[in-house]
């Protein structure tokens, strides 16, 4: 299973209506709605923000709305291609603004799945879609002296959104592949002859 890295848009134009496909990194129900709740701030002013989203290891946890379009033309296309993208933790919204062409049922099912096939196809080129990984939380202060050691140890481990904070010790902080850090965590214990506990 993969995940969305990035906020990816696209927008299609089908018979005067505008569609405005984006895909938003999500990673709860919460997340979801959240995301959802700005769209629609966002865009007051269009006809419809329809939605579906995909959360969860095996994409367990699903949503979608047609948001006032005809049931079934809108949320479910939009959905089954989510479903079908390998890709998890993510919202998609598209956005319409009616054109002033009625699209019937057939037509309105293919838009809202075509918008959705495009960001998805977009997010791929762009390489806004990484593998998803277990990662766990860690967070550890040390002294200035065991710094620049302990950086160079934490080079040998996959380590994402590290933040190091200088004050009296150095706070380093971030997510680390959740097989690795046992590993790690002795690894810096020992370096610090069991002062520091990851």
């Amino acid at each position: 299973m993969n995940i969305l890295t990035q906020k990816i848009q696209t927008e299609t134009i089908v018979k005067g209506s505008r569609f405005i496909a984006e895909l938003f990194p999500c990673e709860s129900q919460s997340d979801a709605r959240e995301l959802l709740k700005d769209q629609k701030t966002k865009y007051q002013d269009a006809t419809h923000v329809c939605h579906a989203f995909v959360i969860g290891k095996s994409q367990e946890v699903l949503g979608m709305s047609d948001d006032g379009e005809p049931s079934g033309t809108a949320g479910r296309p939009m959905l089954d291609v989510c479903k079908g993208s390998g890709i998890t933790n993510f919202i998609l919204t598209v956005t319409r603004y009616f054109g002033g062409t009625l699209l019937g049922t057939g037509g309105l099912v293919k838009a809202y799945g075509d918008a959705a096939k495009q960001a998805i196809e977009l997010a791929r080129s762009q390489n806004a879609i990484e593998e998803l990984l277990a990662k766990k939380d860690f967070s550890f202060s040390c002294d200035y002296g065991l710094y620049e050691s302990i950086k160079r140890a934490l080079g040998d481990y996959k380590i994402y959104e590290l933040t190091e904070t200088f004050l009296d010790n150095v706070t380093l902080s971030g997510k680390i592949l959740e097989e690795q850090f046992d590993q790690a965590a002795e690894r810096i214990k020992n370096m610090s002859l069991g002062k520091i506990i990851l």
